[in-house]
């Protein structure tokens, strides 16, 4: 089960907005593969809309498996998994496609088709969806300047640096203005410099309106941005307090686009 941070276990964790509606919420979640164990056991929680967390714990402790969960790869095992007003672990086959739409993925390995150009990777889910080649020569290229890759629209995954191609991959989950980014280790094959930047990138997403969950197991980046973390630990969540903090007015954006640098990454 799910606690509120400093309570005792047994406590469902709530992370609601003033009017108390969610934008997910797991009550009494169970996974497993399979004849296996469980996964992930009895978790409950809830996730506000416009928050920001981190998803930490060790390897194999479920973070992959949570993830699955949240963009509706997976179905639970048992309980009920909430999502934009609908119960997802119930709802009908025909009506994921739709909840999927306005759900982001970055995936740790990017998964990023190499015969495409930076361009058409990214205007892939708009093509499927049917937007019109005029939109999406006019959205595209406008969102690759904003990560800082107008000078590689045309470029190849793999002729791209590996902080390049996350920003490939992060462009692509957003291109559809979702309303919940998911991530899965994403600063994981990049240095520290880079990973920085990138949390930058998603904590301006986040500050337009977009609900972010970040898997990591990098603490020293958890520990640089105060947002709360949800912390898998023997099929089991938690949520916890920062580990970092700043002050009032402090404003990581001030003085200009933080992304403005990213070119030479």
């Amino acid at each position: 089960m799910a606690f509120k941070a400093g309570q005792n276990k047994g406590r469902t964790s709530r992370i609601v907005d003033a009017e108390g509606s969610t934008a997910i919420r797991f009550d009494n979640v169970s996974l497993r593969y399979g004849t296996g164990p469980d996964v992930l056991q009895d978790i409950s929680f809830y996730l506000d809309p416009g928050s920001f967390h981190f998803l930490t714990g060790q390897s194999g402790a479920g973070k992959t498996s949570l993830l699955s969960l949240l963009y509706l790869a997976r179905r639970p095992t048992q309980g009920s998994v909430q999502m934009f007003g609908r119960d997802v672990s119930s709802a009908p086959r025909d009506a994921l496609p739709a909840l999927r739409r306005r759900i982001g993925v970055v995936f740790q390995e990017f998964r990023l088709l190499d015969h495409l150009s930076t361009l058409d990777n990214v205007a892939l889910p708009l093509r499927v969806a049917g937007v019109s080649e005029a939109e999406i020569q006019r959205h595209v290229p406008e969102l690759l300047g904003w990560v800082g890759l107008s000078r590689h629209l045309h470029a190849t995954p793999p002729t791209l640096s590996g902080g390049q191609k996350q920003r490939v991959a992060i462009a692509r989950a957003v291109i559809n203005r979702p309303d919940l980014l998911v991530a899965d280790e994403p600063t994981g094959s990049v240095d520290d410099r880079t990973a920085t930047r990138l949390m930058h990138l998603f904590m301006e997403l986040n500050r337009l309106g977009t609900t972010v969950l970040i898997a990591t197991h990098n603490e020293g980046l958890v520990r640089k941005f105060p947002f709360e973390r949800l912390h898998l630990e023997g099929g089991q969540v938690s949520v916890l307090p920062p580990l970092a903090g700043w002050a009032a007015g402090d404003g990581l954006f001030a003085g200009g686009n933080p992304l403005a640098d990213l070119e030479d990454l």
